[in-house]
């Protein structure tokens, strides 16, 4: 019968058999980085299109801090880096570390995921460069983001805000020509019909030939005068006839 000691004994203290057990996870130590729990993620399905990410939590146990240049994986195009906060590389601090994937932490984007899903359950060649190490190789697991893996699974980084649209030039004043040529905005509000229309060239003759239609003043005067001159004439008849007649009873009585 085993002592509840000694099993005790087994369990504890910095050389417990329990410490040598590791995750099955991809892990790699270069120099003074370390980086642990490499994972490539996926879309839940198989041949789902979509984005994938990857996730890790680099150690860099140096005493000068390193920045992630890049993250490759040859033949699945290029992964995009953000960090946590602000814009600019990814920066593992002396004898720190930093988390890739999850919320509020520093990201790694593959905008097309798609032939990654076919590889799910598999691994994916992963090349980690660092400003002073250099490359960093291993082989990460890919895993669908279901489950423990929901949670870092791949996002769309967000994108940039629209420009806003230029404001529209007001519309043009009303009777304004549409083409906004202000000559033919200035015809349109004086037209040369409109002026004719107003003193027409052709209506100062149209009032001449009426004032030389009517039936004329100049014609009665004419017949006027006509008459008059026939009368003077009958007057000077009568006058002479009787003078005619004042001779003969002269000659008579003579």
């Amino acid at each position: 019968m085993l002592s509840t000691a000694a099993l005790t004994a087994c369990g504890a203290g910095n050389n417990a058999q329990s410490l040598g057990v590791k995750p099955d996870t991809a892990a790699v130590t270069v120099d003074t980085i370390s980086v642990q729990n490499a994972n490539v993620i996926t879309q839940p399905k198989a041949d789902a299109e979509g984005p994938a990410a990857v996730s890790a939590t680099v150690f860099n146990n140096g005493r000068k801090a390193q920045t992630i240049d890049s993250i490759t994986l040859p033949g699945a195009g290029r992964v995009q880096l953000k960090p946590a906060k602000g814009s600019g590389p990814i920066t593992v601090p002396a004898e720190g570390s930093v988390i890739i994937g999850g919320k509020g932490n520093a990201s790694a984007f593959i905008e097309n995921g798609r032939d990654l899903t076919k590889n799910i359950g598999g691994v994916q060649e992963t090349v980690f460069r660092f400003s002073d190490t250099g490359d960093v190789k291993l082989k990460a697991f890919v895993m669908a983001s279901t489950g423990d893996f929901k949670d870092f699974g791949p996002t769309a980084p967000p994108k940039p805000a629209p420009a806003k649209p230029k404001p529209s030039e007001p519309a043009g004043e009303p009777g304004s020509d549409p083409s906004g040529n202000p000559e033919n905005a200035e015809n349109a509000a004086n037209p040369d019909d409109g002026a004719n229309a107003e003193n027409p060239g052709n209506g100062e003759n149209s009032t001449e030939q009426g004032t030389e239609g009517q039936p004329g003043a100049e014609g009665e005067q004419s017949d006027q005068a006509n008459e008059q001159a026939q009368s003077e004439q009958g007057q000077d008849g009568e006058q002479g006839q009787g003078d005619h007649e004042g001779d003969s009873s002269d000659s008579a009585h003579s």
